[in-house]
C-alpha cells in the first residue's frame, strides 16, 4: 500500500494513525478481540480530521489543491467515463502533453473531455509540463472544442494547472494569442460546456479552457488570477506573504460563489479528495450528469445568450456612499 503524503496541518493525526495500524497488527498477531479499541480510535481520528479540514485557511486549501495524490483528470475519466478514447495533436505540428483531450461517455450521453494533466512523480511531471500547457495545448483544445461543435457534443473540461507555461518558448509560440483565441471561440460553441476546478485553478491557463456554462469547483481546490506567491511578490516583494496574498485574492469556493464567479461547489470527503477518491468521482459525475441534463434542454441561442449574460455580469461593483459623496462635493 502507498504510503500517504501528509500536509504539515495533518502532523497531529499521525500519532492517532500510528495506534490505529499498531492495533491492527496486534490484532493479526493474536487472537485478542481489539474491535473495540479499533472502533475508538478510527472514530477520533476521523473526527479530529473532519475538524481540520473545516477550518483551513485559503492558503492551506491551497496545500490540499497541490497534494501530489489529489484525483487528476485522468483519475476521474478512468473512474467514470466509458469508451474512452484519446485524441491527439494540434495539426500544427504539437501534441502538447500537460493538455489531454478525447471522446467517451458519461452514463449515456456521449461528450467531449478536455483538462490538464499532472503527475504523480517527478518523471511524469516533466513529461506533463506539471500541468502547464504551451500554446499547442490551447490550440488542440480548440480543436478538439470545434470537433465537439460540429457533432453536437457536450464538452466537459477539468481545470487542474498553475497557470500557462510562461517559458520563451511559449510566448514565441503565441501562449497568449492561444489563449486569447480560446476565450473567444469558447463563447460561439452551441454545445453546453461544464467545467470543474479539480485541483488548482491558475490564471489564464486555467481560463484558456474554462469559458463554460456551468463551472464547477471542489470544496478544497482553488481559482485564481494569480497564484498567491507570485501575487506577493509583485505587492509586496516578498513570496514569503503568500498567505495573506491567499485570504485577500478570494480562492476559495464559498468566496467564489458570493462573487458569482461559481455555480456549485462540491463537498469532498473527509481529509480530501486524495482520501477517498472513488467517493470525489461518484459526487463529480453526479454532479455532471445534473448539469448536462438541465443545459441539453436549452437551444443553442439560449446556451450562448446564457454564457455571454454570465460572464458580462463579473467584475461589477458598487463605489460606497462616502466615496460618491467626496466625488460630488
Amino acid at each position: 500500500m502507498a504510503r500517504r503524503f501528509l500536509l504539515e496541518f495533518e502532523k497531529p493525526l499521525v500519532e492517532l494513525e500510528n495506534q490505529i495500524d499498531q492495533i491492527r497488527e496486534l490484532a493479526r498477531d493474536s487472537e485478542v478481540d481489539v474491535s473495540q479499541q479499533l472502533l475508538q480510535l478510527e472514530t477520533l481520528a476521523a473526527r479530529r480530521r473532519e475538524e481540520i479540514f473545516n477550518a483551513l485557511t485559503p492558503a492551506q486549501k491551497i496545500q490540499v489543491a497541490r497534494h501530489p495524490q489529489r484525483p487528476s483528470t485522468l483519475d476521474y475519466i478512468q473512474m467514470f467515463c466509458d469508451d474512452w478514447v484519446e485524441l491527439h495533436g494540434d495539426r500544427n505540428g504539437t501534441d502538447d502533453q500537460a493538455l489531454i483531450g478525447g471522446l467517451a461517455r458519461i452514463g449515456e450521453k456521449s461528450v467531449l473531455l478536455i483538462g490538464q494533466q499532472k503527475g504523480r512523480d517527478t518523471k511524469e511531471n516533466v513529461a506533463r509540463n506539471f500541468g502547464m500547457a504551451k500554446p499547442g495545448g490551447y490550440r488542440k483544445a480548440l480543436r478538439l472544442m470545434n470537433h465537439a461543435d460540429r457533432f453536437s457534443l457536450p464538452i466537459i473540461s477539468f481545470i487542474d494547472t498553475p497557470g500557462a507555461y510562461a517559458g520563451l518558448i511559449a510566448e514565441e509560440q503565441g501562449q497568449g494569442e492561444a489563449i486569447a483565441v480560446n476565450l473567444r471561440e469558447m463563447f460561439r460553441l452551441k454545445v453546453p460546456i461544464i467545467a470543474t476546478v479539480i485541483g488548482e485553478g491558475g490564471s489564464g491557463g486555467a481560463l484558456g479552457i474554462g469559458v463554460a456554462d456551468r463551472l464547477l469547483m471542489f470544496e478544497h481546490s482553488v481559482y485564481t488570477v494569480a497564484s498567491p506567491e507570485a501575487c506577493a511578490s509583485i505587492l509586496w516583494r516578498d513570496a514569503g506573504k503568500a498567505p495573506e496574498a491567499a485570504s485577500a485574492l478570494k480562492i476559495t469556493g464559498p468566496d467564489l460563489m458570493k462573487l458569482g464567479i461559481v455555480d456549485e461547489v462540491l463537498k469532498e470527503p473527509s481529509g480530501g479528495n486524495n482520501w477517498a477518491p472513488l467517493q470525489a468521482g461518484d459526487t463529480l459525475k453526479n454532479a455532471l450528469e445534473r448539469h448536462l441534463t438541465e443545459l441539453l434542454a436549452l437551444s443553442p441561442d439560449e446556451l450562448r445568450d446564457n454564457r455571454y449574460s454570465k460572464f458580462r455580469k463579473m467584475g461589477k461593483y458598487l463605489e460606497s456612499q462616502s466615496i460618491e459623496s467626496e466625488i460630488s462635493v
